[in-house]
């Protein structure tokens, strides 16, 4: 079992519904819980299965350099990289302050 962080944005609420089902909504859209491996990737497959248009990052903690890993799902300027074997994030320029 680990600890299991789900943040979501823009989602449709029967997503968010079935977080609630094994996930804990601390704040709007932020789910916590700690899950077995098996119910964290059911529970991404239900993500990709219902989050639509909506935008995801799944964060757990797992025997890696930085202890944690992460996944997302959707548009975001907040783009996953791997750097050396770290997993960084990455900011993408805002498409609203481009310059003409």
């Amino acid at each position: 079992m680990a600890m299991l962080t789900v943040v979501t944005e823009a989602v449709p609420p029967r997503l968010r519904g079935r977080l609630a089902v094994w996930l804990l909504e601390v704040r709007a859209g932020v789910y916590i819980g700690n899950v077995s491996r098996k119910v964290r990737e059911m529970i991404w497959e239900q993500v990709n299965a219902l989050a639509e248009e909506g935008n995801v990052v799944m964060a757990w903690a797992t025997n890696t350099e930085s202890g944690y890993d992460f996944q997302t799902y959707g548009t975001n300027r907040r783009m996953p990289i791997d750097e050396d074997g770290l997993r960084l994030v990455r900011f993408l320029p805002d498409p609203s302050n481009s310059s003409r």
